[in-house]
């Protein structure tokens, strides 16, 4: 298993104003999701809340830079930028489910205590996430087992 490592690298990738802008939108949406909260209530904006605010900005950028990245190199890179982008809504989608831990367990323990009900709750995010990860990636790899056992076509004996 191919462990889960931090690369700093990626960050000279993008541009300044690409960092500006995913700031500025999720900042945004954290206004937004105040206004909403101070309008309608805290229950109603948490649901705001919980929208991957930069999600749309980080994935056009994942596109875009793949998509140079390969035209550098000479080929188109539409396929690869969309794939690219395909994978980090699949992480994204992960980290959601690891959300949804955080968000339970938080509510069961918040009543007692409030620092336990943020590490139990952040304990429960990291082993969800990780969990769904290692997950997905077992069942990936079974898939491409099969698929790469399969023929393109009826079988021929070489021995007549």
């Amino acid at each position: 298993m191919t462990p889960i490592r931090f690369s700093p690298s990626s960050l000279r990738e993008g541009r300044w104003y690409e960092y500006l802008m995913r700031f500025a939108l999720g900042g945004a949406a954290t206004i937004f999701t105040g206004l909403v909260s101070s309008r309608y209530g805290a229950s109603i904006g948490g649901l705001f809340l919980a929208l991957p605010a930069i999600f749309c900005a980080s994935a056009t950028l994942i596109e875009k830079h793949e998509i140079r990245r390969k035209r550098e190199a000479g080929l188109a890179g539409e396929r690869r930028g969309k794939e690219a982008a395909a994978l980090d809504a699949a992480g994204a989608a992960l980290g959601a489910i690891g959300l949804l831990a955080f968000a339970i367990v938080f509510s069961l323990i918040v009543e007692s205590s409030i620092p336990a009900a943020f590490v139990g709750a952040s304990l429960a995010w990291l082993i969800v996430s990780v969990a769904a990860w290692y997950v997905r990636r077992k069942m990936r790899s079974a898939r491409g087992r099969r698929t790469a056992g399969k023929t393109s076509g009826p079988a021929i004996s070489r021995n007549r």
